[in-house]
């Protein structure tokens, strides 16, 4: 399964495994842009098996809802990717009432990622790979003020989300570990890639991504296709270990093919760690299971 598979990295991934042979689950809020993802990966690899799953990250009634309809259609899963993600130029909060981009980029994951986790832990070797981004090396988390009720930045609150990526990964790899699970998280990042994900950012911004600046700016930004194989690499590489990081080596690692490398310090801090697990199960109301447990959803 990959979230937010109808466009950019997540199609690609979803195209990418689905060519090797893989049954791909396309998870994503808007179901007729995933049908219509489902049907280009289908012509594009006829023998394939590609469904769809209604899932909006940014809505707690959506995520349960798709966790159910899931469990209802699967008894096990052997793979989550964790790739939807999005960010918001000017504040807004969710029905439940958090910022935004937090939700849809950590607690929606958190959620979902809980809320199934039995499904992947019925399975040997599977795994939950989680997309970052370099941008979490400017990132902090702000425990006082989590969804920035006393002053709103858009990069901060994307930073902070792309932080929160990996300290959930780094977390839930050290409970799976504790617990003797062969289930493992690994966390990944793309680089720069050339997506519809800088639609809403500024104007500079946008030029640079279209596609007929890519002569100029192959330095700096790389093709989704490219993008996509960190992600990948995480998923299937049978090398990859549970807490590994994958993206494009380098000082900058904006560009190239994907190679393990090193997330910041405030990303490995263990008390963080605990401290963000807390308040992620306090604020969706979803306890983590014990193994062969299914997840608690509180009140």
């Amino acid at each position: 399964m990959i979230t937010g598979a109808n466009t950019g990295l997540g199609f690609e991934t979803a195209k990418l495994l689905a060519e090797h042979g893989a049954t791909v689950i396309l998870a994503c809020r808007n179901a007729d842009k995933a049908a219509d993802a489902a049907a280009r990966i289908t012509a594009s690899v006829p023998d394939s098996t590609v469904r769809t799953l209604r899932l909006d990250l940014a809505s707690s009634a959506s995520i349960r809802d798709a966790a159910e309809r899931l469990r209802a259609d699967y008894s096990r899963l052997d793979l989550l990717i964790n790739n939807a993600g999005g960010i918001r130029p000017r504040y807004a909060v969710t029905e439940d009432g958090f910022e935004s981009t937090f939700a849809t980029n950590h607690l929606g994951p958190f959620a979902f990622t809980g809320l199934i986790l039995d499904l992947l832990l019925a399975v040997p070797g599977s795994r939950v790979v989680t997309v970052s981004s370099i941008g979490h090396r400017r990132g902090t988390i702000h425990f006082d003020d989590l969804h920035f009720t006393r002053g709103y930045r858009y990069a901060d609150s994307y930073f902070q989300s792309k932080l929160a990526n990996l300290v959930f990964t780094y977390e839930l790899h050290r409970r799976l570990a504790a617990a003797g699970a062969s289930t493992i998280a690994v966390a990944a990042h793309p680089g720069n890639a050339r997506t519809e994900f800088g639609r809403e950012m500024p104007l500079p911004v946008r030029v640079l991504m279209r596609p007929q600046f890519r002569l100029l700016t192959w330095w700096l930004i790389q093709s989704p296709q490219k993008g996509a194989l960190a992600a990948v690499r995480a998923a299937v590489d049978p090398e990859a270990r549970g807490g590994e990081y994958y993206g494009p080596p380098g000082r900058a690692q904006f560009t190239g093919y994907p190679a393990r490398v090193e997330s910041t310090a405030a990303s490995h801090d263990t008390a963080a760690q605990r401290r963000l697990w807390r308040e992620s199960e306090r604020l969706t109301g979803i306890t983590y299971p014990i193994l062969g447990k299914p997840a608690v959803l509180g009140s």
